[in-house]
């Protein structure tokens, strides 16, 4: 097989622009407005990524589209975020009901050989420590489009970029399924939680609060030791998921920090409900399967039920809308809303009937246990994925491919 060939970025891309490529930035005021409510185009942002596209968009005008005619976004532009903490996030463009344009502070690009490979070579170690090369600025880090052209990147024969592509996008593709199978199995629970325990709900439940119902309500560990290169995952509200956390992306703590942690009950064990509780609130509340060797952030909180309200139906209700709704009045900080965990404590919930509450555990605890199994295999999944990708990426695991033939 042939050795690959280095190129620089600017040799090898059809397209690289970015949302200021539009004109100055008076012109860019003068001609783009932003709309909260629905328009004519998505404005697409780093932040719509990390919310997985599923809401809490901001919008153009068809006004501003038209303007913003370098830019526009049409599926699968990688788009790789150059300004702010997370610089260098990559990630590819969405395909979406309305129009799409690209956002501020965010590059994009098409390569003339196709997207897939080099998606996943800038998610890589070896991609990752390339953008980390020209991105400058401890206040505000960032990278310019002229550093990044002159990136050198690896070349290999097309046939054999489509094949490592292939690899990684089926392993994404069987992942993405588990995950919406596991949202399906979830809405079946909710709307059955719904139906029983909020519209047919008895006005003579008793009414207690969380911390009734709850041994230990509180949250992760105030301060932050030190990153190592191997050590105990830690874990903050960007590594939560559904139904987990993502342990790969814990940043890491040695043993002794991590056995202090332990000792101050900032470990999750089985039966604990975890919820987000900085930043997007609530947006992610699940049930332990299992302990993990893994300690918590503060910007997660934990809550240990006592057995009065079974853990499964208490989670579906702190998943409700309708919940989330009603919390927001024991959330603080305009930019980062935070749940106050002494008002939280006091939540007001009515108790169901113990012998409702099994007969309704009987029918979601099989759609809990599907979800947790989905879950597991998505973390072999991606356990893979991540293993093979900087191998794949290097040229160390070759993939085997047939040279396509010229007509």
């Amino acid at each position: 097989m042939r050795e690959w060939v280095v190129d620089k970025v600017k040799n090898q891309v059809s397209l690289l622009t970015d949302y200021v490529a539009n004109g100055s930035f008076a012109s860019l005021a003068e001609n783009v407005t932003y709309h909260n409510s629905e328009n004519y185009a998505y404005l697409i942002r780093l932040t719509d990524y990390n919310n997985g596209f599923e809401g809490d968009f901001v919008y153009v005008d068809e006004h501003s589209y038209n303007f913003l005619a370098k830019s526009k976004l049409f599926g699968d532009e990688i788009i790789i975020s150059n300004v702010g903490a997370y610089a260098g996030t990559t990630f590819l463009a969405p395909k979406l009901d309305k129009p799409m344009t690209l956002g501020p502070n965010a590059i994009m690009l098409n390569f003339q050989s196709g997207n897939k490979f080099y998606y996943y070579w800038f998610r890589s170690p070896l991609g990752k420590h390339a953008l980390d090369g020209i991105i400058s600025g401890s206040a505000q880090p960032k990278f310019n489009k002229t550093s990044f052209k002159e990136l050198e990147i690896p070349v290999p024969p097309l046939p054999e970029q489509k094949a490592i592509a292939s690899v990684l996008s089926s392993l994404d593709d069987k992942i993405d399924l588990l995950h919406r199978q596991n949202k399906i199995l979830e809405a079946m629970a909710e709307t059955l939680f719904r139906q029983w325990f909020i519209e047919e709900a008895n006005e003579d439940w008793e009414e207690v609060t969380l911390a009734d119902v709850c041994t230990r309500i509180t949250d992760g560990s105030h301060s932050s030791p030190a990153s190592v290169e191997d050590g105990y995952p830690m874990a903050s509200v960007k590594d939560m998921y559904d139904w987990g956390i993502n342990q790969s992306t814990c940043r890491k703590i040695s043993k002794e920090d991590y056995e202090v942690l332990v000792q101050a009950d900032c470990k999750a064990l089985q039966g604990d409900i975890l919820i987000a509780k900085d930043g997007s609130y609530l947006k992610h509340v699940f049930l332990m399967e299992e302990s993990l060797d893994v300690v918590l952030l503060s910007s997660i909180a934990m809550l240990r039920p006592n057995g009065q309200y079974h853990p499964m139906l208490l989670t579906l209700f702190l998943k409700l809308d309708s919940t989330h709704e009603l919390m927001q009045n024991i959330v603080t900080g305009a930019v980062i809303p935070r749940i106050v965990l002494k008002d939280f404590r006091k939540f007001p919930i009515q108790l169901p009937p113990k012998d409702l509450q099994d007969k309704a555990v009987k029918i979601v605890k099989p759609i809990f246990e599907k979800c947790w199994e989905n879950n597991r295999q998505i973390q072999t999944l991606e356990n893979l994925r991540d293993t093979l990708l900087p191998k794949l990426m290097s040229g160390e695991v070759r993939v085997q491919y047939q040279t396509e033939e010229v007509a």
